[in-house]
C-alpha cells in the first residue's frame, strides 16, 4: 500500500529554517508528481509546493512562500524535500505531502483535488 512519511517538521524562531522530508513507499515513486501543503488553525488546507515527477526546474509556488521555500526531489530516495527559509509566524501549520498520478513529465499541480495521495503531516511551528 501506498505510504507518504513527512518528518523535520518542529518549532523554530521566526528568521529560521527547517527542512521537512517526505518518504514515500508503495509506489513507483518517479511516476509521481508530488506536492505540499499546509493547514493552519481554524484554517483551510492551503497549497505551498509541488514539483513535476522529474524535478528540475519545473516547479510551483505559492506567492506567499516564493523566494523563501524551495521543493526537490530525489527520486533514487524516494523523497520530496520542502526547504524552508526565513520561517515567519505565519508559517505555523501542519505540512502535507502529497502524490499525484500520472505525473506529466513537465507539469506541477497546485489543486489538491488532483492529488490521489496524502500523508498525516508534519507540524510547523515558528515563535516571534
Amino acid at each position: 500500500q501506498v505510504q507518504l512519511v513527512e518528518s523535520g517538521g518542529g518549532l523554530v524562531q521566526a528568521g529560521g529554517s527547517l527542512r521537512l522530508s517526505c518518504a514515500a513507499s508503495g509506489l513507483t515513486f518517479s511516476s509521481y508528481a508530488m506536492g505540499w501543503f499546509r493547514q493552519a488553525p481554524g484554517k483551510e488546507r492551503e497549497f505551498v509546493a509541488a514539483i513535476s515527477r522529474n524535478g528540475g526546474g519545473n516547479t510551483g509556488y505559492a506567492d506567499s512562500v516564493k523566494g523563501r521555500f524551495t521543493i526537490s526531489r530525489d527520486n533514487a530516495k524516494n523523497t520530496v524535500y520542502l526547504q524552508m527559509n526565513s520561517l515567519k509566524p505565519e508559517d505555523t501549520a501542519v505540512y502535507s505531502c502529497a502524490a499525484k498520478y500520472p505525473g506529466g513529465t513537465f507539469y506541477y499541480y497546485t489543486l489538491q483535488d488532483t492529488y490521489e495521495f496524502w500523508g498525516q503531516g508534519t507540524q510547523v511551528t515558528v515563535s516571534s
